[in-house]
């Protein structure tokens, strides 16, 4: 069965697995003691360090083992924070940072301190320019992620990183989805990862802070790990997460230009097989195994199940199910489609075979899915049609109100309007997106008793 979920874990890598197991023998004892069985287990925590350091490009002595990515960038926020309190309580992050960061960014505003979210462009990716604008004297510390976990698009790291610098801000940097790839480009001041996004198993974070960069951890101090990181290292994972990390590193030249021409050929080929659909993510400047499209008139948690019912293993960016009523962060900055998401994301050695595979089914299973919902076929023109109608789709969530707007637009004249009454958060999304898909007119929300009323003008 094709696995193409990298982006939220990679399967475990065989140098991981070996490495694992190895150390499992070997790395028991407490690396703190000075016994023959503890300094053996010192010698494989310190040669863990060293590679993953040499990875990241910092000294190991700026690297530090946590329990997880997300406990790397909770700790990183908070201790940078704390160290530069004197300077102030400001802290700037892009639009699309990984959910980590922006709670993060939530509990520091609850604990009295300030935050600004960088906009980002229908691609993905921050302005330089406007991330350098949103930088104050009283700004603590900026986050960038490298690449977007959800649509593979690559930031602008260098390029700001240059504009802090120049301010005198450091830079986190979460990297968990481009560290396998290579390393982050340089001026970062911070930097956070997760072994499981390489291959490397769970369980395992890496924290990078740079020598001269302000930092005072919070919480209980611990002997550990520099103080950084509370408890006993699990040094067989510890070994397993930086000897894959080298693996794939050695690998990457190599893959990464074979992935990039099966996600090249998704990218080409599902608009073509699969009508109204919508790309995501920067065509360029993007990881080379991630690519994330978007279907209109399908349910995505539907599109999810029936896809693994045909045996493709793949995610979505988009929340917006039967289950919450929000959809993607991510995706409502980027302002594009966020019903019927699907994230494809292929792990090294994924085959041409199960990519054509993937594509055959593709197209029946979206079909399967909208006929199920009654979505439209196409839209016909009226010679005869009322001048503005309304939907009442209050009550029903996504993709209903499009499929109900999508079905009744032919129904009014060139110049003539549908008014869509829904109480769905996705709505204010994926209305106007599909105005830009359709290339009709989003004349713009208006409130209603219950919910938004959203005004759409038919232009063809």
């Amino acid at each position: 069965m094709p696995y193409f979920d990298a982006a939220s874990s990679a399967p475990l890598h065989p140098v991981a697995h070996q490495a694992l197991l190895a150390a499992l023998d070997e790395g028991w004892a407490d690396p703190a003691r000075l016994y023959r069985e503890g300094r053996r287990a010192q010698l494989l925590l310190d040669a863990a360090r060293e590679a993953a350091a040499e990875a990241v490009g910092c000294r190991p002595d700026e690297l530090t083992f946590t329990s997880s990515g997300t406990r790397a960038v909770h700790s990183a926020i908070s201790g940078a924070l704390a160290g530069r309190r004197r300077v102030g309580r400001h802290l700037v992050v892009s639009a699309v940072e990984h959910s980590s960061v922006l709670h993060a960014a939530a509990t520091h505003e609850a604990q009295g301190g300030t935050f600004a979210e960088v906009p980002v462009g229908r691609a993905g990716a921050v302005s330089a320019a406007a991330y350098g604008e949103a930088l104050r004297e009283d700004t603590a510390l900026a986050c960038l992620q490298s690449a977007n976990h959800e649509v593979g698009t690559e930031q602008p790291v260098a390029e700001v990183a240059e504009l802090c610098r120049a301010s005198g801000v450091p830079l986190l940097v979460d990297a968990a989805q481009s560290l396998g790839w290579g390393p982050v480009p340089a001026g970062w001041s911070l930097l956070a990862a997760s072994a499981h996004k390489w291959g490397g198993p769970s369980g395992v974070g890496l924290l990078a802070v740079r020598k001269g960069v302000r930092f005072a951890p919070q919480g209980p101090s611990d002997e550990r790990e520099s103080g950084r990181a509370a408890g006993f290292e699990n040094i067989p994972a510890v070994v397993a997460a930086a000897a894959s990390l080298r693996a794939v590193r050695a690998e990457a030249a190599a893959e990464s230009v074979r992935l990039r021409a099966l996600v090249d050929l998704i990218r080409a080929r599902v608009p073509e097989l699969v009508p109204d659909v919508e790309v995501v993510g920067d065509p360029v400047r993007r990881l080379p195994h991630l690519v994330t499209f978007s279907c209109l008139y399908v349910d995505g948690e539907t599109l999810l199940h029936e896809l693994d019912r045909v045996e493709f293993s793949v995610s979505s960016g988009s929340s917006c199910t039967s289950s919450t009523l929000t959809p993607s962060h991510v995706l409502r900055a980027m302002g594009v489609l966020s019903e019927g998401n699907v994230r494809v994301s292929l792990p090294a050695g994924t085959t041409a075979e199960d990519v054509d595979r993937f594509l055959r089914v593709l197209p029946g299973v979206v079909s399967e899915v909208r006929e199920r919902l009654g979505a439209p076929v196409s839209v016909a023109p009226s010679p005869t049609a009322a001048t503005s109608l309304v939907v009442d789709s209050l009550g029903k969530r996504c993709p209903i109100p499009v499929i109900e707007l999508a079905k009744v637009i032919g129904e009014v004249p060139v110049g003539g309007t549908v008014t869509v009454l829904s109480d769905d958060e996705a709505a204010r999304l994926d209305i106007p997106a599909w105005c830009v898909m359709r290339e009709q007119e989003y004349v713009g929300e208006e409130p209603a008793d219950r919910g938004s009323a959203y005004v759409v003008r038919r232009l063809s």
